[in-house]
């Protein structure tokens, strides 16, 4: 693939690229203009056309081509690569390999999604009953139903489907893009369409609202997975809402798509959600991309507190600030108090806290300080939660914060041991497998045997998700040959090996603690033999 860059950065300049988003002028030798990111007074974007490179000393941020769409549009290496590869007029399978009969069977589908997004919005406008229930009970206007390409679904049982069978479509292709049922016929009937899209704003499948009720139908039916649509990487409403991130500098992270739809609407161009799935390490890459200050607008209730905490146990590796909007005046989400009033949720926009804060008064209320046991419980899952964290400032912070409040030294908090069990408390603490809780060196190592590498007496750890490893196969390893990988995969599975074997020990002297504290000669002599055994194995 280092030759498709070549060739690409060859046929785009530099300057032209970057003069796509932002303003250019010449400046000697090079090109100046104002950071797309910063509030700089005086430009302080500069460009390169002899290096082919860009820097922008507001964010210190830089780099090529590349890294500017990716910056940009918060997108991936690689569909930057197709980005500019389209505009170039480069042709990528020459260089990748990739499948000539994949690649246009994957643009049929993206035209059928399209065509099909274009007749469900033919079929509202037709509709008096359904632009009623559009307009007026879901108070939608005009600009939000256009930004987000909103239609209607038919009853009819094969309307889509008959639609695009004249168009040429085949039915394997009208299928294979996720747009029939089971006795093939249209999947979405009698409902309000919402496309899903990709970052680029392609359309990659639909989410559908049912309109009448029917106790038999779920109240939303979406795409299943498709060569397209992946819901596990899928952000609903980012690519509406990238270029209001770029410029508030923060994103907003909702429960659902309709929240999404009605933030937008109510000034908060900055909502996007994991609509359908809890958020992933992909979810946190995409966000890093254009912003570390990410706003969770979760419900306080059980599930949100077990979403906030894994959020947290993710984001510290990416430099990422989490925070909680939860003053939702009553109302039981963001739809629901933008509905009674949009300035409220501006104003909750605004407010939001400091997520482990958050995390940590709910904590309060779930325990009852006044007993022994809710004592050492609390202190428990804040320690738990708190190791998490990787900057040593911040961590130091909330470790005085929950001695205060427990009314012990700093020290003691510090030194408190929280075993296995006791870990409970915390319900999102990683179980084998966990993905947030693998090391790179072992997923990209899992990636490359999911992919056909062989790896002897090796087993990956179990659980992991079969989609992020294709995709981190896709974008480290997909380019190499076999013998390439293969040397790989050897060092990976050495790092891995030590990497095991290290918390294996850190296991062992945990227990060989607890044994000591415990008085348990019998099982100390044993633990120490097993360690003296992991030594030996290690030499």
């Amino acid at each position: 693939m280092e030759d498709a860059k070549e060739e690409i950065r060859a046929r785009l300049a530099v300057e032209d690229v970057i003069g796509q988003y932002i303003e250019l002028k010449r400046a000697g030798r090079n090109f100046k203009g104002h950071s797309p990111w910063g509030t700089d007074k005086t430009p302080s974007f500069m460009v390169s056309p002899e290096k082919g490179i860009w820097h922008d000393f507001s964010s210190n941020k830089g780099g090529d081509i590349f890294t500017f769409v990716m910056e940009m549009e918060g997108c991936t290496f690689r569909e930057a690569l197709e980005k500019l590869a389209q505009q170039a007029g480069v042709e990528l399978k020459r260089y990748s390999g990739d499948d000539k009969k994949q690649q246009q069977h994957k643009a049929r589908l993206y035209e059928a999604l399209e065509l099909a997004t274009k007749y469900f919005q033919y079929c509202l406008t037709k509709n008096k009953d359904v632009m009623k229930y559009v307009f007026y009970k879901r108070n939608l206007n005009k600009q939000t139903v256009a930004k987000f390409r909103i239609g209607y679904a038919p009853k009819s049982g094969r309307a889509l489907v008959d639609f695009l069978t004249k168009r040429g479509f085949t039915k394997q292709e009208i299928e294979d893009a996720g747009l029939v049922n089971r006795f093939g016929g249209d999947l979405f009937k009698g409902r309000m369409t919402v496309p899903l899209m990709d970052v680029s704003g392609r359309v990659i499948g639909f989410t559908a609202r049912i309109i009448e009720k029917d106790e038999n139908s779920p109240k939303y039916l979406n795409t299943p997975e498709t060569l397209l649509y992946n819901k596990g990487r899928h952000i609903f409403g980012l690519s509406q809402a990238k270029d209001a991130i770029r410029r508030s500098e923060f994103v907003v992270v909702v429960e659902g798509n309709m929240d999404v739809i009605s933030s937008h609407q109510a000034g908060v161009c900055e909502a996007v959600a994991t609509a359908g799935t809890a958020m992933t390490e992909m979810h946190l890459k995409s966000f890093s991309r254009m912003t570390n200050d990410i706003r969770l607008a979760y419900d306080g209730d059980e599930a949100g507190v077990r979403a906030a905490e894994r959020a947290i146990s993710m984001a510290s590796k990416f430099g990422i600030y989490l925070s909680v909007i939860d003053d939702y005046h009553g109302c039981k989400d963001a739809d629901e108090l933008i509905q009674k009033d949009p300035a409220l949720w501006q104003k909750a926009v605004n407010s939001y806290r400091p997520a482990l804060e958050w995390l940590l008064e709910k904590y309060e209320g779930q325990y009852n300080l006044k007993t022994e046991k809710g004592f050492a419980e609390y202190a428990a899952a804040a320690k738990t939660l708190i190791d998490d964290v990787e900057d040593a400032v911040l961590r130091e912070k909330y470790e005085r914060q929950v001695a205060d409040r427990l009314g012990i030294s700093l020290e003691a908090f510090r030194a408190k041991k929280v075993k296995q069990d006791t870990k409970k408390l915390k319900k999102n603490v990683a179980k084998k497998g966990d993905q947030s809780k693998v090391s790179r060196a072992e997923q990209n190592l899992a990636a490359l045997i999911k992919n056909g590498v062989k790896c002897e007496d090796f087993e990956p750890a179990e659980g992991l998700n079969a989609d992020e490893l294709d995709l981190i196969f896709e974008m480290n390893y997909a380019q190499m040959d076999g013998n390439q990988r293969e040397r790989e995969a050897k060092n990976l599975q050495k790092i891995v090996e030590r990497e095991r074997m290290q918390a294996e020990r850190e296991e062992l002297a945990e227990a060989i603690r607890a044994a000591e504290e415990a008085g348990d000669d019998e099982k100390v002599d044993e633990l120490m033999r097993k360690m003296q055994s992991l030594n030996s194995r290690a030499k």
